[in-house]
């Protein structure tokens, strides 16, 4: 079983076709979301058996957020309940279909998540990110799981999934996010994310790829050069990274594609899939459940296991998380595909 640690919080998305004639303000509709939650929700639709680990508020929100999961074929007695409301973000959408979010988390459930006992013993795999590893004080406990069950010999991932509104102290959460390091197989992040993680500006030619976040728009392929056309720095300092500790560093790079690096100085790059972006909710968490569902589908959910992985295994499981990203970027909302959905 892969355990997918974090938040679930609700995504209100602007629906300008629901709001009134005439009125400035459009619309917004409440969805379920998280990047864990996402991830997990696509674990679970690729029939990966998976479980959730949280705190989920009890109103009517943490109800359907539930609900959802158990829809998904979702494990959730690892769920904490609680009283508190949920963390709700508003999304921004863009013409390009990439989104933003504004964040309303101060005293939600989900920021008093406890560290559980040790997880089952068929747990194979932990994948955790986002804002839970930022907001205190269920960040700390958050964290005492990565480490727990890393030293435990459970396959661990991580999407650090920026979030910089939510961050006081970039300094200071660089290097937490450097800590973790050693305590990591798996480490997947944007070219945005890595950029803003490795603290350089974005100069000419090192911005990130063309296409929003996570998205499998475009079908072009990466440019040429170190890194298949990654920045400088995020090269750089991925290569950093990967010394300090992960088997494995994939990177989302919008139409790009993605590209990972090896600790061992591999590289593979796979084009993006062509797709009509409505928005990228949900795109990038999309990958990472297709990562981990598809890794495991090579055997390779263990660190030594993940570092025999050669260049064609990479290619197929980048291309198969392209595809799911490619259906998830096609329609409104975190709504990952099905089994059934990549098979056809």
């Amino acid at each position: 079983m892969i355990v997918v640690a974090g938040e679930a919080l609700i995504d209100l998305v602007p629906s300008p076709q629901a709001s009134a004639p005439g009125d400035p303000l459009p619309a917004l509709l409440p969805r379920r979301g998280g990047g864990p939650y996402n991830t997990a929700l696509a674990l679970g639709r690729l029939d990966s058996p998976t479980a959730f680990c949280s705190r989920i508020s009890t109103d009517s929100f943490g109800e359907a957020l539930l609900d959802g999961l158990r829809g998904g074929g979702v494990e959730t007695s690892l769920v904490q309940r609680g009283g508190e409301p949920t963390t709700l973000a508003v999304a921004d959408i863009s013409p390009d279909g990439s989104a933003g979010y504004g964040f309303y988390a101060d005293g939600t459930a989900d920021r008093l998540f406890a560290l559980p006992p040790a997880l089952p013993e068929g747990v194979r795999a932990l994948s955790l990110g986002t804002c839970s590893l930022v907001l205190e004080p269920g960040a700390s406990a958050y964290e005492a799981l990565l480490r727990r069950e890393a030293r435990r010999g459970v396959f661990t991932a991580l999407d650090p999934n920026i979030r910089p509104g939510l961050i006081p102290d970039a300094d200071a959460y660089r290097a937490r996010f450097c800590s973790w390091l050693p305590d990591l197989g798996l480490l997947k992040l944007s070219e945005e994310d890595a950029l803003w993680l490795t603290g350089a500006p974005a100069g000419p030619g090192d911005g990130p790829a063309d296409g929003p976040d996570g998205a499998a728009g475009g079908s072009g392929g990466p440019a040429g050069g170190a890194g298949g056309g990654l920045p400088y720095a995020v090269v750089a300092a991925a290569r950093e990274w990967l010394a300090a500790g992960p088997a494995a560093i994939v990177l989302t790079r919008g139409g790009a594609g993605l590209t990972v690096l090896t600790r061992d100085g591999g590289e593979v790059t796979v084009p993006g899939e062509p797709v009509t972006v409505v928005d990228t909710i949900g795109a990038g968490d999309t990958v990472n459940g297709a990562l981990l569902h598809r890794l495991d589908a090579h055997g390779a959910l263990s660190y030594a296991a993940v570092a025999a992985l050669g260049a064609d295994d990479w290619r197929d499981i980048l291309r198969f998380a392209a595809r799911a990203a490619a259906v998830t970027c096609s329609r409104a909302g975190a709504e990952p595909p099905f089994a059934a959905e990549l098979a056809a």
